[in-house]
């Protein structure tokens, strides 16, 4: 990697949450939410700042108190809300950070690792003459079907094991990472040609529900992938 590049993480923080009150500050194996992907950006060799864009006094004050070195954006008004586009929110992260190069990240994503995110980036800058963003994935190689019940990825009527069908990727939403000049290009944190960077099921585990939020927990507690 080019020692001259830099990188600088965005984790957006909003205070509400539908499913999961103050998902971002609840308890998590004895710990907020947040510290878990804070902490692992943190020990990054290749991450330079840490911003977190938020709405939140109560997401600002936890932060300041556990990383003070990290930054925070106050979320502008018409920026607020459920239903606002992330990619609306990096789009005022990028405007205020003199920066190249960015890595976008999530407090629901506890379990991944400082060794991915660091892989990750070198990728990135490996690949940058062919690709212009990365993407994190899990792979899947199972039988899937559309909602008309139409295989997708198989033949029925040839049974092959699931290990040999050719592997869809589903996005995973645990990294992206992309320069600012691919992001004003296509208004998207995903390029028209993103590298996609494979992540194991477990480690990229996304809290969405309390289901999700209890299971991730146990694999922490259990340190099953830490």
């Amino acid at each position: 990697m080019e020692q001259n590049k830099k990188i600088i993480a965005l984790v957006p923080m909003k205070g509400h949450s539908e499913r999961v009150p103050e998902k971002n500050i609840h308890d998590f194996a004895g710990k907020p939410l947040l510290f878990y992907i804070l902490n692992t950006l943190s020990k990054s060799k290749f991450v330079n700042a840490i911003y977190v864009n938020t709405d939140s006094d109560k997401i600002s004050e936890t932060i300041n108190k556990l990383f003070p070195k990290v930054k925070i954006i106050i979320r502008p008004e018409q920026s607020r809300g459920d239903h606002v586009s992330m990619n609306k929110v990096i789009t005022y992260d990028i405007s205020q950070i003199n920066n190249g190069h960015f890595l976008q990240t999530h407090t629901t994503n506890p379990l991944l690792q400082t060794i991915t995110v660091d892989n990750a980036i070198q990728k990135y800058f490996e690949s940058l003459e062919t690709n212009d963003s990365l993407m994190s994935v899990t792979r899947l190689q199972t039988r899937l079907y559309d909602h008309d019940g139409k295989p997708i990825n198989h033949n029925p009527n040839k049974l092959l094991r699931t290990q040999d069908l050719n592997p869809v990727y589903e996005e995973n939403s645990n990294l992206y990472i992309f320069s600012k000049e691919s992001f004003c290009n296509n208004n998207n944190r995903v390029g028209k040609n993103p590298l996609l960077f494979e992540i194991d099921g477990l480690e990229s585990t996304d809290i969405d529900t309390p289901n999700d939020f209890k299971i991730a927990e146990i694999l922490m507690r259990e340190k099953i992938v830490i």
